[in-house]
């Protein structure tokens, strides 16, 4: 039998994953029945927006969660790794909206039903992109249980979902201080908003007697009160009382020269205010600072008066000078009326992180808006306790402490509670998503609501499905740090509320693929890359390898191609080595007892040479190695044992080994024409190809495809494992 001779990815990798999917292998039902009497193993696959394109992270994320599927599948149990896509409310719709405009046209010119078509066919003409995607890089899912937030079954899940949350008097319609988007006129919750440091300005600005620092001046046209700690001693007297202090007047018009105004203004005590930042003390605008809102409500004699609107502009509230005003124009604007009423102490350089719509990279604005909010200090609680008592384990250990930071009621932390859990803005104002169930509202819900329920709504629940009967909970998920309480964490409350049960008992944070520098991938920066041309360019078991090969227990991966380049070379090493063993063995030995397990203890090759037994053993120590590492999900070590195996052990030294044992035997004509050591070869690549197969699945495909076995598995990926 013999291989061509050098292996090109881009001539089998097309072919082999037709192959695989005509098999039928990657659906769970189309099994051999020998893994029906296994406890089945399962994943869902982390939904990936139909706005997106395959990324470094996706690319590293699938790897090794078909790495984990791979394994199993071949240890025999049934395996189901249940693929789909999230409708993406916001991303979706801002995509959709700039192609209208191409046109001079809003999704107010279409209506809310038209437009919901267009997004609609926009979801069917480019939606699974990134599906085929995934694809090229390998991943056995079943493409046929594909599900998609959106679809109706999903959207019944949803809603059965809003009404058990709703009839527990859990989701309720409230005025708060809420993260805002103008340009997608939304509101986003904590989890949805990104930062980006920036250098600006730190103001101290005259109080009366006091002075205040901030970095939001145009605010304090919507301040109602001032507050300090209650154990700092240098407001003490001040606390309780009113004082008058100056400020601009801003019933002045715009075209003349600011104005003083006297105002009277309360000082509070607070154990939220840091004494240590700034002054100590602070101005309290409970309109537009979620922080101040909740001392508002802890002071609840404290007025608000709102100055920023909807679209980013001050409102009247703020007055006839500033009205109208966009928020930098407003503050550039209050910064030269307060210097020219001498109002202002100093100005210091400042560093400091802005807040960024997720999306649309907008400023937000924390304006007053009423929304719908679910209650979140019981779920929390049992998120909490389903970590505490290990039903779920992260791996690595030190991301419990993210987790759990952000379940924590306020009292955990004492002074402030700053980080605490709060209530979940659930409602979007935008028309792409899942309409709130309730007659008269037009407000969507947040995506994360529905992604929420993923683990068991995408196996049909509310129904009872045999999916959900069989393959809840799911054993394994991975993904990278930045969703652990978008998404990891509201998975488990929502599967412990409407399961009974944690989703998920292991969940792998992976690391953050970086830069050679260490920077952050950005594709507008041009510093991301693409893993499609890693493909195109070294193969997808090559991209595979050097992804896999850099994970590790490190918070993050500095991304090197060069990693790539050795999966490249050792994918080549695993052909020519295959190429003399098949040349070797010839078709003579088509008739070779082939062995499920195959490792040397349980009946292998019977070794005649210390060469031979020591390559046994050795194989054996590589299967031992592999699963365990596979197991503890140390991707990266069991890559590096598989490379020193097959590399060194098997290809420097026993085939080298080999070739002189087969002429010495054949020279002396030896019964068999070193038939052993030939039965050895192909014993050792065939054992070789399982361990390698999950890490590197095109290329072991292809060659287990020509080895001369006297019984064989329809593919290698249902190749029995080896067992020890």
């Amino acid at each position: 039998m013999e291989l061509s001779k050098a292996y090109e990815p881009k001539n089998v990798e097309g072919k082999i994953y037709a192959f695989w999917e005509k098999s039928g292998f990657f659906n769970p039902d189309n099994l051999p029945k020998k893994t029906h009497s296994k406890k089945p193993y399962a994943m869902v696959m982390a939904p990936p927006n139909i706005t997106g394109s395959l990324h470094m992270g996706h690319a590293l994320e699938s790897t090794l969660s078909d790495i984990l599927i791979r394994k199993k599948r071949m240890e025999g149990h049934q395996t189901l790794w249940l693929p789909g896509t999230d409708h993406a409310g916001i991303a979706t719709q801002n995509i959709v909206e700039k192609e209208l405009k191409k046109e001079g046209l809003t999704r107010f010119d279409l209506g809310r039903e038209k437009f919901i078509e267009k997004v609609w066919r926009w979801k069917e003409k480019y939606g699974n992109a990134i599906v085929e995607q995934l694809k090229a890089l390998g991943v056995s899912a079943d493409w046929s249980r594909t599900r998609f937030t959106m679809d109706a079954p999903y959207q019944k899940a949803v809603e059965k979902a809003f009404s058990h949350y709703y009839k527990k008097g859990w989701i309720y319609r409230g005025e708060r201080c809420v993260n805002w988007c103008p340009r997608c006129r939304t509101s986003l919750s904590d989890l949805e908003i990104e930062y980006r440091e920036e250098k600006g300005n730190f103001y101290y600005i005259k109080y009366g007697q006091l002075t205040l620092g901030t970095t939001r001046p145009e605010t304090k046209l919507g301040d109602t009160a001032l507050a300090a700690h209650p154990s700092d001693k240098r407001y003490k007297d001040y606390v309780g009382k009113e004082i008058t202090i100056k400020s601009v007047d801003p019933t002045t018009p715009k075209d003349k020269e600011p104005k003083l105004k006297e105002i009277r203004i309360k000082v509070i005590a607070d154990k939220a205010v840091d004494p240590k930042f700034g002054t100590g003390i602070v101005k309290v605008t409970p309109a537009h600072d979620a922080a101040d809102f909740e001392i508002h409500r802890r002071h609840p004699e404290i007025p608000i008066v709102q100055v920023i609107g909807p679209d980013g502009r001050m409102t009247e509230g703020a007055g006839i000078r500033y009205a109208g005003m966009k928020t930098a124009e407003a503050r550039k604007q209050i910064i030269e009326d307060l210097e020219k009423l001498g109002l202002i102490e100093k100005t210091e350089d400042y560093a400091h992180n802005i807040s960024l719509c997720y999306r649309c990279g907008s400023m937000i604005e924390p304006i007053l808006s009423k929304q719908w909010f679910l209650k979140m200090d019981q779920l929390a609680k049992a998120a909490m306790k389903a970590v505490k008592t290990g039903k779920v384990k992260f791996t690595p250990k030190r991301w419990e402490k993210i987790y759990l930071d952000w379940l924590r009621p306020s009292e955990a932390y004492g002074e402030g509670g700053l980080r605490s859990i709060r209530d979940w803005c659930i409602s979007r104002q935008i028309w792409w998503g899942h309409k709130i169930p309730l007659d008269g509202v037009n407000d969507v819900l947040d995506t994360w609501f529905s992604s929420a329920l993923w683990p068991f709504a995408a196996l049909g629940w509310p129904e009872k499905t045999n999916d959900l009967a069989k393959f809840y909970p799911t054993d394994f998920l991975t993904n990278d740090r930045g969703i652990i309480n978008l998404w990891d964490a509201r998975m488990i409350f929502s599967g412990l509320e409407f399961m009974k049960k944690e989703p998920f008992p292991k969940l792998y944070i992976h690391g953050t693929i970086l830069t050679k520098e260490g920077k952050r991938m950005s594709k507008s920066l041009g510093t991301g890359i693409d893993p499609l041309l890693l493909i195109e360019k070294y193969g997808a078991d090559a991209t595979r390898w050097g992804l896999a090969w850099q994970t590790g227990d490190l918070q993050d991966i500095r991304f090197g191609e060069d990693n790539i380049v050795m999966g490249k070379k050792f994918c080549n090493k695993i052909w020519n080595a295959s190429r003399f063993v098949l040349g070797q063995i010839g078709e003579s030995s088509a008739a070779l007892p082939r062995r499920q397990a195959g490792l040397a203890k349980e009946g292998g090759p019977n070794p005649k040479t210390a060469a031979d037994k020591k390559i046994l053993k050795a194989l054996d120590g590589a299967a031992k190695e592999t699963a365990d590492n596979i197991e503890k999900l140390q991707f990266g070590k069991a890559a590096q044992k598989l490379y020193d195996f097959f590399w060194h052990d098997f290809c420097d030294v026993y085939i080298e080994t080999a070739k002189t044992q087969i002429k010495n035997q054949s020279a002396q004509r030896i019964e068999g024409s070193g038939a052993q050591t030939k039965t050895i070869l192909l014993h050792v690549l065939l054992n070789s190809l399982k361990l390698l197969h999950p890490f590197v699945p095109f290329v072991t495909e292809t060659i287990y495809q020509q080895l001369p076995l006297s019984r064989k598995e329809k593919c290698l990926m249902i190749e029995s494992w080896p067992r020890l």
